[in-house]
């Protein structure tokens, strides 16, 4: 079949987020300036450079008590900060339970009963039992097409390990099995991997 997305697609569900699969899930934490931690995970996420290490995350809704946005976009544009947690396998049901659409005045990490810790670089705080958590300072946010998406970037300026994650020097994401979001409501881990030479190797 082919359709033009402003025409349609006349499926009972809206294909797009199946066809993109899977996508690695950034659990972003922020702080606002009045203190209030915030933690949800974002599945339009991605690292997009090494030096110096740099990623980003896309919003693409609003509440009603943030106006344009959500929690997490405004607490950054206030902070110039945030977090993102590697979500793994095992905590699953706790990453889902912080993706409602909560109150301001609401801590996810409480709700969902997550242990949380400071960050070392920035005014943040982040999951404590994470694989890993990437600490980074805002460089730019910029809104797409649509009055509620924004791509935030930032600069990583921090690096948390677990240390059973590493595994001779080599950070083992299958000690973990990262989480990835699919379409509709499906999710996917990474059990197994193998590797491929460059062809100049």
């Amino acid at each position: 079949m082919f359709y033009r997305p402003e025409d349609g697609h006349g499926l009972p569900h809206n294909p797009f987020n199946a066809i993109v699969t899977p996508r690695p899930i950034g659990w972003i934490s922020s702080r606002g300036s009045d203190g209030q931690d915030n933690l949800a995970p974002y599945s339009f996420f991605n690292a997009v450079a090494y030096e110096p290490p740099q990623v980003m995350f896309a919003s693409t809704s609003a509440k009603a008590d943030r106006g344009d946005t959500k929690d997490t976009v405004a607490n950054i544009r206030e902070t110039g900060a945030f977090c993102v947690n590697v979500v793994e396998y095992a905590v699953r049901d706790l990453m889902n339970q912080t993706s409602g659409a909560w109150e301001k005045a609401i801590d996810e990490f409480t709700i969902a009963n997550i242990a949380k810790a400071e960050c070392s670089t920035i005014r943040c705080a982040r999951v404590e039992t994470a694989p890993a958590s990437l600490e980074c300072k805002l460089t730019k946010i910029v809104q797409l097409p649509g009055a509620t998406n924004y791509v935030v970037f930032g600069e990583v300026t921090g690096v948390h390990l677990r240390d059973d994650c590493l595994i001779d020097g080599i950070f083992d994401v299958l000690q973990f099995k990262p989480l990835a979001r699919m379409g509709y409501r499906d999710y996917t881990t990474v059990t197994d991997k193998f590797s491929l030479n460059r062809p100049e190797e």
